[in-house]
C-alpha cells in the first residue's frame, strides 16, 4: 500500500496548519492515500486549538500501524518534544526537534519503497543555529541519503524548472557554474524525467548564465568555456538539450509549449517566472536521490500561522503528485 510521510517543517510556521485544515476538508478522504505525519503530537493539540478546530490526534508506534485517512483526524508517530508549541514567533529551541522530525521521516522513506516524503516549509536560519552547514530541505536530504548528486525542481502544470545551483549568494554562482556541473545536472533531470514522469524523451531547455547568454562571449564567457561544451557532449549520448539560451526570452509561449523542463544557472533567474505563472499551485520535487520528496513551493508564513488563511492547495498537489510518483 502506498503511504505518505508529512514532515511539518518549522512549528511556528504554517507547516502544521496545512495539515490540520487538510485533514478537516473533504480532500482528507479523497486523496485515496494514507498520510501520516511525524511530530509532537502536542504541537498539533495546541495548534488545533490556536485553530479553534476540533481534531482527533491517533498516536502510532510505526508505518505499519497507518490506517485510511478519516475527517478531523490526522495520524502522527512522535520522534522528538517541541520544545514551543507557539505560532508565529521563530525560536531556536525547536531546531533539533525540526532536523530530528526530518531524519526520522528521510530514513523511514529510504526504507520503505511505497512510502513517498512530502515535506512542509521550514526555516534555515534556526536550523543554522545546530547545524552550521545546513543549506535547505534538497542539500540536507543529498547527505543523509548519501547521493552523489541532487537537483531542485519545482513543478506545476505549466512548466518545470531545475537549478544549477540552489541557496548561494549570486556572486558565488559563476565560479560553481562547471561543464562537469552542467552535464550532472541535465543527466540527472533527463533521467528522472524518463523514470519519474514518463517523458520518451524530454526536451530540456538550457539558460545561458548572462544576459542574451553572453552574446557569444561579449557579456561573459561562461557560455562558451562552460555550458556549450557541456551540450555537446550532453547531445553527443543522444539528450534533447538546448545550447544556452536568453532567459528574456526563454519563456515565451511557443518556447513554453514545446519544453518538457528549463534548467536554470541560479535561483531567482527561474523561480520567479514559475511563481509568477503559478504561486501555489506549484511544488518542489528533490531529483537524482533514492527517495521520492515533494514539497510545498512556498515558506513558513509567520504572519498567518494560526489564523486558518493558509492555503493547503501546494500541499494537496504536493501529495497527490508524491503519490504518482510512488
Amino acid at each position: 500500500m502506498k503511504k505518505i510521510i508529512y514532515s511539518p517543517g518549522e512549528p511556528a510556521g504554517i507547516g502544521p496548519d496545512l495539515i490540520i485544515q487538510l485533514a478537516l476538508s473533504k480532500e482528507w478522504e479523497a486523496l485515496k492515500v494514507p498520510v501520516v505525519v511525524i511530530g509532537d503530537p502536542k504541537l498539533f493539540g495546541d495548534r488545533a486549538n490556536k485553530l479553534k478546530k476540533r481534531l482527533k490526534i491517533v498516536e502510532l508506534d510505526n508505518l505499519e500501524e497507518i490506517k485510511k485517512n478519516k475527517k478531523s483526524s490526522i495520524q502522527i508517530i512522535k520522534v522528538s518534544n517541541c520544545k514551543n508549541t507557539n505560532a508565529g514567533k521563530l525560536t531556536t529551541l525547536n531546531a533539533q526537534y525540526v532536523l530530528d522530525v526530518l531524519d526520522y521521516a528521510i530514513k523511514k522513506t529510504i526504507d520503505n519503497k511505497d512510502v513517498a516524503l512530502v515535506t512542509g516549509p521550514l526555516n534555515k536560519e534556526t536550523i543554522i543555529s545546530v547545524s552550521k552547514t545546513f543549506t535547505g530541505h534538497t542539500e540536507y536530504i543529498q547527505k543523509v541519503t548519501k547521493s552523489d548528486d541532487v537537483l531542485m525542481m519545482l513543478a506545476s502544470n505549466k512548466l518545470r524548472v531545475a537549478l544549477a545551483t540552489t541557496h548561494i549568494p549570486l556572486k558565488s554562482v559563476p565560479k560553481k557554474i562547471t561543464k562537469n556541473l552542467i552535464k550532472n545536472k541535465i543527466r540527472i533531470l533527463n533521467n528522472d524525467l524518463k523514470d519519474k514522469f514518463n517523458i520518451k524523451k524530454p526536451n530540456i531547455k538550457i539558460l545561458g548564465l548572462n544576459p542574451h547568454a553572453g552574446e557569444n562571449g561579449k557579456i561573459g564567457k561562461e557560455e562558451l568555456e562552460h555550458i556549450k561544451p557541456a551540450v555537446k557532449e550532453l547531445r553527443k549520448g543522444n539528450i534533447n538539450v538546448s545550447m544556452p539560451i536568453s532567459a528574456d526570452t526563454a519563456f515565451s509561449h511557443k518556447i513554453l509549449k514545446e519544453t518538457d523542463a528549463y534548467l536554470g544557472m541560479y535561483h531567482d533567474q527561474v523561480l520567479p517566472v514559475l511563481k509568477a505563472l503559478s504561486f501555489g499551485n506549484s511544488i518542489n520535487i528533490t531529483l537524482g536521490v533514492p527517495i521520492i520528496r515533494t514539497s510545498v513551493d512556498h515558506g513558513v508564513a509567520l504572519d498567518i500561522s494560526g489564523t486558518n488563511k493558509a492555503d493547503t492547495s501546494s500541499l494537496i498537489l504536493a501529495i497527490k503528485t508524491a503519490k504518482k510518483l510512488i
